[in-house]
């Protein structure tokens, strides 16, 4: 064997100093489109903040009560980024559009996001000050679990959590016992940490055996999508060769 080629963008899965080692080149899909994963990080919101998921299945049944269903301006909120690539700073342009105050965290931090406004911050100040926090950064040794019990602790009362990276970044039972204590008031995800078994099959017909998942369903401030956030048509221009990450 002389190549790996992976037909996503996470490199994660693969021992990357085994490979070198070896003499075997490992290439990846370069990126899904930025633009496609932002907006649906942003979807996911809006979709949290108004109830949308709530009010859709009230209408469909005929209730048109407001109970339950009001949210918050995001204008003049705190909303902290975890990783400002590409994704991380289309959607700090997003969330300043709506009047956003947004902070972020990175070991490397982007030029053009902080001449646009974005404050850069340590991740302790800006868990403790953020409203809305999103995740958008790989999945390494170093920060799995990055979102622990610990971090959760240092985070608002009724914060809300996105994450639309990777599912390993978040400590799925401490995310539950957040959520029970009310630390967490909503959670959007596209991505979960055992969800090899799961994701992309139609299981309707039969009984999911994860009861950690299962768990995050009975939640109504929960919304999960399916590891659907790169799934776009192919646009005019887009970019669709490879890259050999040891370079990049």
């Amino acid at each position: 064997m002389r190549l790996i080629a992976l037909r996503c963008a996470g490199f994660n899965n693969v021992d990357v100093g085994a490979a070198q080692r070896l003499g075997i080149g490992v290439v990846r899909v370069s990126a899904y489109s930025p633009h496609a994963v932002a907006e649906h990080t942003v979807a996911l919101i809006l979709a949290l903040n108004r109830k949308l998921h709530r009010a859709y299945n009230r209408v469909r049944e005929g209730n048109f009560a407001l109970e339950g269903l009001l949210g918050f301006d995001l204008n003049g909120r705190t909303a902290g980024l975890i990783g400002t690539g590409k994704i991380g700073a289309i959607v700090a342009r997003i969330l300043q559009g709506f009047g956003c105050d947004v902070v972020a965290f990175d070991p490397w931090p982007d030029e053009e996001c902080r001449a646009s406004g974005v404050g850069y911050v340590a991740l302790d100040e800006l868990l403790g000050t953020s409203d809305i926090i999103t995740l958008h950064c790989p999945l390494t040794p170093e920060n799995h679990h990055l979102i622990d019990a610990a971090a959760l602790e240092q985070m608002k009362s009724g914060v809300m959590l996105i994450n639309t990276s990777r599912g390993g970044l978040l400590d799925t039972r401490a995310v539950i016992g957040a959520l029970k204590s009310g630390k967490l008031g909503h959670v959007g995800l596209d991505v979960y940490e055992e969800e090899a078994a799961m994701f992309f099959e139609d299981l309707s017909s039969t009984i999911l055996r994860d009861d950690i998942f299962t768990r995050l369903l009975t939640f109504p401030n929960v919304i999960i999508t399916g590891h659907q956030v790169f799934f776009h048509p192919r646009g005019a221009g887009e970019h669709r060769g490879h890259h050999n990450f040891e370079h990049h």
